[in-house]
């Protein structure tokens, strides 16, 4: 099963990277907020699915009110950032950035999971932020909005996911999917009245495949974590490096530099030490970046972790 819940993954994040594609195209007419909008508007029926089969009896009312409105805030301010990073950078230096993310969750899960991260994993995850500098190259080449539009992805992305983690076995899904959703599209809609422009009846269509296939790709991976390991399926992320070089190139003309593929492989080559030691016994109590089950660098479409925190370990 795990053969072929790896081969699901790369698929979901073959989708992924192709709705990342439309996006970077979209935003070179659109502002990412208004992209942002319409993605949450076009998603409401998709999800709206999800949360009428939600079978866990309770009310709309958070358990934890505070944890789901930062959550809320990280879930709309981590697509949005990342809208206007591919608007900026190439594909693979902002996923090259946003590869820090599992960095993040390490780090963030002392504070609010009480995790012990031991020194190998510490350490990993001081290799994983000077990748993060040798991409940037701060003094070398000017550090712009689309740097701190990827970085600030990967913070709220990371500090999303451990929430989750500290919240989700308490919590119905349908509040955690619901806020967030509610909370995009009431502040994208409001930012409407300083950026819209008219969408042609094609670039709608395009709207309208983002948000398809950012469901589609978030289902293919939520398969893959139930029927195969999370120790197999979580590195598949990282096949994203690959469709950036290849539609980056084709469909921009984007060549990254040696420094962009250097400190994406020092990233990558963190990130997989630490699902690695996740993945061993005794090393880790919560394994966060395992047990998030999310995309991790996901700049739209749902969570994977917030369809999937019901099966989480009791």
């Amino acid at each position: 099963m795990n053969l072929q819940a790896t081969f699901l993954a790369l698929l979901a994040f073959a989708l992924f990277s192709t709705h990342d594609v439309a996006i970077k195209y979209l935003g070179t007419i659109y502002s990412p907020l208004q992209i942002m909008f319409f993605a949450s508007l076009l998603s409401f029926p998709l999800i709206t699915i999800l949360l009428v089969r939600d079978p866990t009896p309770g009310n709309l009312r958070p358990v934890h009110p505070w944890w789901v409105a930062l959550r809320s805030v990280c879930v709309v301010v981590a697509p949005t950032s990342a809208f206007f990073a591919f608007t900026l950078l190439p594909l693979a230096q902002v996923y090259a950035i946003i590869f820090a993310t599992p960095l993040l969750i390490t780090l963030l899960s002392i504070p609010i999971l009480g995790e012990k991260v031991g020194i190998w994993r510490l350490l990993a995850v001081v290799f994983g932020l000077i990748g993060v500098l040798v991409v940037v190259r701060p003094g070398a080449s000017d550090f712009g909005l689309g740097h701190g539009a990827a970085f600030l992805t990967a913070c709220a992305g990371a500090l999303q996911s451990v929430i989750v983690r500290k919240i989700g076995r308490k919590e119905r899904r349908v509040v955690l999917m619901l806020y967030p959703l509610l909370v995009s599209v009431g502040v994208m809609g409001l930012a409407q009245v300083f950026v819209y422009v008219p969408v042609s009846l094609p670039d709608l269509g395009a709207l309208a495949f983002v948000a398809l296939f950012g469901f589609t790709a978030t289902f293919l991976l939520v398969r893959a974590y139930t029927i195969g390991e999370a120790a197999m399926v979580a590195p598949m992320q990282y096949s994203q490096i690959l469709w950036a070089l290849g539609l980056g190139y084709v469909l921009f003309g984007e060549i990254p530099d040696g420094a962009t593929l250097l400190g994406a492989v020092i990233i990558m080559a963190s990130g997989l030490f630490i699902i690695a030691r996740e993945a061993v016994g005794g090393t880790s109590r919560q394994t966060p970046v395992l047990r998030t089950r999310s995309r991790g660098l996901s700049p739209g479409g749902l969570r994977v972790s917030q369809a999937m925190h019901r099966q989480a370990d009791p």
